[in-house]
């Protein structure tokens, strides 16, 4: 079964070439990197070209202009471009450990998605962390991190679960099983289903809403937030406003309370290129 990994970028080269590192290291060989870029400048094409030659890994560039907050839009290109069976998401500030990809391979279910969480990072930790910290998985170590900026806490349980208490961990956490842009995943099928994402919401709980229509369409939620690992990159929310978040949380209710399967603004949707 082949993967196809998609995350979101914009404008933000340093992290998403740290990013593209973790993927380089994956313990995972069938897979394709799917980047919805949102519009970026011509340094993050740049990146991504290097990457592309460098790893020989098949690495797909969807981009179109900069017009604002187009998530939802440039995800539903993205999964209309990806060619693998089953779809993994993530986020262009998320790096992942070298297991990110067979943990999802290794849960994935018919009729299920998978639920995952991350590991967030202070801003200096974030800057420090290198492409050997990554290959060397030293950025995913209790040690390394607390010495490198990060306050000692019980979410270190993410990154020190072996698999037993992973699984033990999954089963008792009262987290919600929702679908996080950061670290979910299911069959391509499935997203195509819903019709993908509602290109209607801007910034504020797409992914959840995007998920509740998995739950309508009798798709199963299956936590893996203590097994797959992955840690965020500290960053800026300059597009976040109240106007976008009262439109997206009247688009969730109607989704919720109609129990809505297909977005009206969705693939099929998709403008003419």
């Amino acid at each position: 079964m082949k993967i196809s990994v998609i995350f979101t970028t914009y404008n933000s080269p340093e992290w998403l070439q740290k990013v593209l590192w973790g993927f380089e290291n994956q313990d995972d060989d069938n897979y394709e990197i799917v980047i919805a870029d949102d519009g970026s400048k011509a340094e993050t094409r740049e990146i991504i070209d290097t990457f592309r030659a460098e790893s020989g890994l098949e690495v797909k560039h969807i981009w179109h202009p900069d017009e604002g907050f187009q998530k939802c839009l440039i995800l539903n290109k993205a999964i209309v471009a990806s060619e693998g069976d089953y779809i993994v998401m993530t986020d262009g500030d998320c790096i992942p450990r070298r297991d990110f990809l067979s943990t999802h391979r290794r849960n994935a279910e018919p009729d299920h998605f998978l639920s995952g969480g991350y590991f967030k990072l202070p801003m200096s930790t974030s800057k420090a962390i290198t492409r050997e910290d990554i290959r060397a998985g030293r950025c995913f170590d209790k040690k390394w991190l607390i010495a490198n900026g990060v306050k000692p806490s019980l979410k270190f349980m993410k990154l020190t679960a072996g698999p037993i208490r992973a699984s033990l961990y999954n089963a008792l956490t009262t987290t919600n099983r929702t679908w996080n842009g950061h670290n979910a995943s299911c069959f391509k099928r499935d997203a195509i289903k819903v019709n993908g994402f509602d290109q209607r919401m801007k910034y504020g709980g797409l992914d959840a809403e995007f998920g509740w229509r998995l739950k309508h369409a009798g798709i199963k939620a299956k936590q893996i937030r203590y097994s797959a690992i992955c840690v965020h990159l500290d960053h800026s929310r300059g597009y976040v406003n109240d106007e976008d978040w009262k439109r997206n949380r009247e688009i969730r209710h109607t989704t919720v309370n109609e129990k809505r399967v297909r977005t009206p603004a969705g693939i099929e949707q998709l403008p003419v290129d």
